[in-house]
């Protein structure tokens, strides 16, 4: 199992319509390009004062991971669905891509 965490560092006063946008309009496509987001949502707490959010996702293999995301933001639902507003909120990202087991993934989705 692949496990993908990706932090968003959001520009001022973004966060809120980020993770809006994120639940109500990215998710629902993500879902149905058959991507498994086992959690999503805003940091506890602001990492040098910056507004942060997470997403994260698991994935059979890495193989896989490249196919379904290539062909997720390539697609025509997520350029002209909600793409311009999450980029347009994010200052920057950062991803970690690590090997776990089934029984982590699931204690993460609690």
């Amino acid at each position: 199992m692949i496990l993908e965490i990706r932090t968003y560092r959001l520009k001022p006063g973004t966060r809120e319509d980020f993770v809006r946008i994120m639940r109500e309009e990215a998710l629902p496509l993500l879902a149905k390009a058959g991507i498994d987001v086992v959690s999503s949502g805003a940091s506890l707490v602001d990492e040098d004062g910056h507004e942060e959010a997470y997403l994260i996702r698991a994935f059979p293999s890495k193989e896989t991971r490249d196919e379904q995301e290539d062909a997720f933001y390539s697609s025509p639902e997520w350029h002209q669905g909600p793409r311009e507003g999450i980029v347009s909120r994010i200052d920057g990202y950062h991803t970690i891509v690590i090997e776990t087991t089934d029984a982590a993934v699931t204690a993460l989705r609690a």
